[in-house]
């Protein structure tokens, strides 16, 4: 995918990661907390025009991803939490187990989407420009340049073996930044906080 609409600013990275931890998403993926959700996931409106990342991405295929494959994620992993909440109810374990792959993958997806957006900007919003700031910095400091970035990052994509996605992330232990990948719509979670993603399932593009 070209990198030029990704933004650059290490506010908006930040900002972005934040998607991941909102109070109505952070229960999403563990069974034990399905009962604790008070309000439903919902699709997030875009902070731009569908077509405002042309010719990088079409309208078309923006509109598609966000209205269709997203809201899908959004349906199928409240539709699962109801399940799961009814299953624990009734102490039934056996169905909590079998829905906990349901709520990982429909979940990681919503969490996974919501950030993506976030990490997208037209041009006139400041997609296109070099990392600036600290996390221009970072980057320089652990890949060598802006183009040493951009390689590994390649490199790491291509390695995805069916779908799934690449993530630059920060180290919460250490405060280092490195490129990780991850299968389906596994999401970043542990000691690692995401900042920039990149979707590598076919229908992104």
């Amino acid at each position: 995918m070209a990198t030029s609409v990704f933004r650059s600013t290490v506010g908006g990275a930040l900002r972005a990661g934040a998607v991941a931890v909102r109070p109505n998403t952070a229960a999403m993926l563990g069974a034990a907390g399905a009962r604790h959700i008070s309000t439903k996931a919902t699709l997030p409106d875009l902070k731009y025009d569908y077509g405002a990342l042309e010719p990088s991405i079409s309208g078309k295929i923006m509109e598609l991803h966000h209205k269709k494959h997203h809201q899908t994620y959004v349906n199928s992993f409240n539709d699962a939490v109801e399940k799961l909440a009814a299953a624990q109810d009734k102490a039934d374990i056996q169905t909590q187990v079998q829905l906990q792959a349901l709520t990982n993958f429909h979940g990681g997806g919503h969490v996974n989407h919501s950030l993506f957006w976030e990490n997208l900007a037209p041009r006139s919003a400041g997609g296109g420009e070099p990392p600036s700031g600290a996390l221009g910095k970072a980057i320089d400091g652990s890949f060598g340049s802006y183009d040493g970035f951009k390689s590994t990052f390649n490199t790491a994509l291509a390695g995805i073996q069916g779908s799934g996605w690449a993530w630059l992330v920060k180290d919460k232990q250490t405060g280092e930044i490195t490129i990780k990948t991850y299968a389906n719509q596994d999401p970043v979670v542990g000691q690692f906080q995401p900042l920039l993603g990149i979707d590598a399932w076919e229908h992104a593009y």
